[in-house]
């Protein structure tokens, strides 16, 4: 899963990259709101941390203009304002979620897993699929209730098309989630990683859609 974080406090913006990156997601970050605005509207990111206190242009602009320009991904806000109604202003601007400064890391963390469960229509951290589950909780993966050891990037990919179960995923849209904006893009490595997905869960719940992409649903013999 693909992250935006936009705050101007530079220690702050390196403490949320390291925490998110450690949890396994893919962090971009911008420290004004004109990039920040310039690369929500311009890359896909399954959620943002935005900061309401930004130079150039204030998180809440950004945010309006995010949700004028028809961009659905979840925005976490971040405040050090007390006044209520800076919090309300974010939320009116099309906010889902928000955290008050100074917080704690585990806190934002939690706040992020709920809004990509609530994003896939998920309600629990744990997502099943026939004798599989991932849970993004602990990043862990079973089947049958065995461990399967993966590595980060072949987490990363299993727990992408979890979040969009039943839904064939295009080979650009896994390399646009699964690598931050520098990163020397290459679809055809997406196929590798699913055969070793794929053998390591001795599974068939990846369904290679020609033409099309990938689908994790339920193996055919579910009940």
């Amino acid at each position: 899963m693909r992250l935006l974080v936009v705050e101007d406090d530079p220690d702050l913006n390196r403490q949320l990259k390291t925490s998110l990156s450690d949890a396994g997601y893919v962090v971009d970050v911008a420290s004004d709101g004109e990039e920040g605005h310039f690369l929500g509207d311009t890359e896909p990111y399954d959620a943002v941390i935005l900061d309401l206190g930004l130079p150039q242009l204030d998180g809440v602009t950004v945010l309006e203009r995010w949700r004028r320009d028809g961009k659905m991904m979840p925005v976490l806000i971040l405040t050090a304002r007390d006044r209520w109604s800076d919090k309300v202003a974010g939320f009116d601007a099309g906010a889902d979620d928000y955290v008050p400064k100074p917080f704690h890391m585990e806190e934002v963390l939690a706040r992020i897993r709920a809004l990509l469960r609530r994003a896939a229509g998920q309600a629990t951290s744990e997502f099943e699929c026939g004798p599989l589950i991932v849970d993004t909780r602990s990043a862990r993966v079973t089947v049958d209730g065995n461990a399967v050891k993966l590595t980060s990037l072949e987490y990363r990919l299993l727990a992408y098309l979890a979040h969009h179960k039943g839904r064939v995923v295009s080979r650009t849209e896994l390399v646009e989630h699964l690598y931050d904006q520098d990163f020397d893009r290459d679809s055809n490595t997406v196929e590798v990683f699913v055969g070793r997905i794929r053998k390591k869960l001795g599974l068939n719940v990846i369904e290679t859609v020609r033409g099309l992409g990938y689908c994790l649903d339920d193996p055919p013999d579910a009940t």
